[in-house]
């Protein structure tokens, strides 16, 4: 059984070099993704209010984070509005059109892109975890030690919210705020819990698959791509109805920065879930005792 595999560490971890370095390394990844992450979602909202080939009145973009959900659907005079700034809570007084699948494209591209970019540059030094649920789920299959665990989630959460802050000191000139993960329109608790525990599942298979996997081979080569792609996939699904977090980090230090924890809590568990059964499920029917093994260094 996978609870068998969990392997606590001993306390002479917390203050070993390599942890320490490691932690440091998730806690620069976790930055950089939720800065670029993040500071897409800021930027596509900027560029729709200051889009000139829209309709009088329907140019400017509300960011409410009190006062609507992630991905609205609202009425105007002339049609029903799409989706907008694609990944957090949302008023658009916008016309649906190509400037709102654009967005949805460029942030799903964006957080993408980020995570092949950290996955790949921390490999090497942490895994390349970037995400409390990834963590989770290695942890559960026992590839990581839960004392390492801990030291990457207190990392990976200090990175998400130095980086909320820091774009909410650097958009407070321009008037925009940093938007927050919440569910759509209609969206139900139990939709948007199932939603992200189904897309967080998958992505922690496809770690599983590519970088965790003894037999992964030469696929190992392009588990940062992998990953990626499956981050991407996922936002062109989720945006809509909870914005596509996967990741507590990334739904954290945003929802710190602005103190605005509406719904927060789905973002922990729904992805948890979903990350601790793939790993249960990837560890006790694709890795084989033959394969499989007790965390080591190198799994680190």
């Amino acid at each position: 059984m996978a609870i068998n595999k969990i392997a606590l560490g001993r306390s002479s971890e917390a203050t070993a070099p390599d942890a320490l370095k490691a932690a440091f390394a998730e806690f620069i990844a976790t930055f950089l993704f939720v800065f670029i992450g993040v500071g897409a979602c800021i930027a596509n909202s900027e560029y729709f209010s200051l889009a000139p080939s829209m309709s009088p009145g329907a140019a400017k973009v509300v960011l409410d984070l009190r006062k609507c959900d992630a991905i609205t659907k609202i009425s105007s005079s002339r049609s029903r509005a799409g989706l907008s700034c694609a990944c957090d809570r949302l008023e658009s007084k916008l016309n649906a059109g190509p400037l709102e699948a654009a967005g949805l494209v460029s942030i799903a591209i964006a957080h993408g892109l980020a995570i092949v970019i950290t996955v790949a540059a921390t490999a090497n030094i942490s895994g390349g975890h970037v995400n409390p649920a990834v963590t989770f789920g290695l942890a559960v299959g026992g590839h990581i030690t839960v004392l390492r665990a801990a030291l990457y989630w207190i990392a990976q959460l200090l990175g998400a919210t130095l980086a909320s802050y820091l774009l909410q000191n650097v958009i407070a000139s321009v008037g925009e705020v940093v938007p927050i993960h919440g569910l759509g329109a209609d969206v139900t608790f139990i939709g948007g819990i199932v939603l992200e525990i189904v897309l967080t599942f998958s992505l922690v298979f496809v770690v599983y698959a590519t970088a965790v996997d003894p037999k992964k081979g030469s696929i190992g080569v392009v588990a940062p791509l992998a990953i990626g792609f499956t981050v991407l996939a996922n936002h062109f699904i989720g945006v809509p109805f909870t914005g596509a977090s996967m990741n507590p980090a990334r739904s954290f230090g945003p929802a710190f920065a602005t103190m605005d924890f509406h719904n927060h809590w789905i973002y922990w568990v729904g992805p948890l879930i979903g990350g601790g059964i793939a790993g249960i499920l990837y560890g006790e029917v694709f890795l084989t005792p033959e394969t499989g093994h007790a965390p080591i260094s190198e799994d680190y």
